[in-house]
C-alpha cells in the first residue's frame, strides 16, 4: 500500500455540541485560534443551527466576530442546516466551507435537522447557489453513509442515486459519516470501495463515531480502500447528541496520529503547535462531560 498524505479536518464543534456543558466563548475562542495554527487542512469552528436544538453553539456568530482568521493555513469551515444559517455565514469573507448534514436516512435526516429528502435537496440548491456567488465551498455529509439502524432503505444503489444528484449540484467532496459507530470495518472498506470506483471524479472522506478501541481498525478500512481525508476531534471529545448514543464519541485525533506515526505517512501537523493545543486541552477541557 502506497503510503498517501492524509488531509484532517479538526471538528471542535462536533466536540463542544455533544457536551452536556456549555462551554464558554472565550475559552472555545482561544483554543480555536491555536487549532488554526496546527496545520490541518480545515477547522470546523461551530454551526448557525437553532440555538434552541444545540445550545452548545448558540455563541457561533459570537465566536466568528471575534475569530482572527490571519496568520494561518487551515480553512475555516461552519456547519449549516438551512438557507438563513448560510446567508448569515456569508457575513463573513474567511469561512471558507459550509457543511450540510445530509443523510440517506429520512428518518435521522428529519431527527437531526428536521427535513425530509425534498426540503433538504431544495436547501442544498439554494446554500449552493449562495456558495457560488460568495465564493465558498458546501460539502455535504454522508451521515448514516455505512447503513441504516432506523429501517429506511440503504443499500449501495440508493447511495449512489445520491451521489449522482448531488454530483449534477456540482458538488464535488462528500465526507462519509458512521455517527452511530456501528460500521464494522469490512463495510467501510465495501462502501468506499463501490462509490470511487463508481465516482473517479468525485472525492471522498471519513467522518468517523468510534469507540476508542476500534478506531485504528476503521480507519486502516478506510485507507486501505484509498481515503486520505479524515475528521477528528482532539481527544475524540463529544458525539451526536440526536442519535441517542453519545458514548460513542468522535474519532480521536491521537488515534489517527498515531495510526500516521505508525506507517510513516505525512499529515502536515505541526507537533509544537498542537502541543500547545493539547495542554490547553487538558488544562480546560479535560474534565468536563
Amino acid at each position: 500500500m502506497t503510503n498517501r498524505t492524509i488531509s484532517i479536518t479538526e471538528t471542535p464543534r462536533d466536540g463542544f455540541q455533544g457536551l452536556q456543558t456549555i462551554v464558554p466563548t472565550e475559552l472555545k475562542l482561544e483554543y480555536i485560534n491555536l487549532l488554526l495554527q496546527c496545520g490541518f487542512d480545515t477547522v470546523e469552528v461551530g454551526s448557525l443551527v437553532s440555538p434552541r436544538a444545540i445550545p452548545q453553539m448558540a455563541d457561533t456568530l459570537d465566536i466568528l466576530s471575534k475569530l482572527d482568521p490571519a496568520d494561518h493555513s487551515s480553512k475555516i469551515a461552519i456547519l449549516v442546516a438551512s438557507l438563513s444559517g448560510a446567508k448569515r455565514g456569508c457575513d463573513f469573507d474567511f469561512i471558507d466551507q459550509f457543511f450540510y448534514p445530509f443523510s440517506p436516512s429520512e428518518t435521522f435526516l428529519y431527527k437531526n435537522i428536521k427535513q425530509k429528502f425534498q426540503e433538504a435537496d431544495q436547501t442544498i440548491d439554494s446554500i449552493q447557489n449562495l456558495c457560488v456567488k460568495h465564493n465558498k465551498e458546501l460539502i455535504v455529509y454522508f451521515s448514516m453513509g455505512f447503513g441504516n439502524p432506523y429501517g429506511d432503505p440503504w443499500n449501495l444503489e440508493i447511495i449512489s442515486e445520491w451521489l449522482d444528484n448531488m454530483k449534477q449540484k456540482g458538488l464535488t467532496y462528500f465526507p462519509f459519516s458512521d455517527i452511530m459507530g456501528n460500521a464494522s470495518p469490512e463495510l467501510i472498506a465495501e462502501v468506499f470501495t463501490h462509490i470511487q470506483q463508481t465516482f473517479p471524479d468525485l472525492h471522498f472522506g471519513l467522518h468517523l463515531h468510534a469507540l476508542k478501541e476500534e478506531a485504528q481498525a476503521k480507519v486502516e478500512a478506510a485507507y486501505g480502500a484509498g481515503i486520505s481525508k479524515f475528521d477528528t476531534v482532539m481527544k475524540g471529545m463529544g458525539g451526536c447528541p440526536m442519535t441517542g448514543k453519545e458514548l460513542v464519541g468522535n474519532l480521536p485525533l491521537e488515534e489517527l496520529l498515531a495510526y500516521c506515526d505508525m506507517h510513516q505517512i505525512k499529515s502536515g501537523i505541526d507537533k509544537f503547535m498542537l502541543q500547545q493545543a493539547v495542554d490547553f486541552h487538558q488544562l480546560h477541557f479535560q474534565n468536563i462531560s
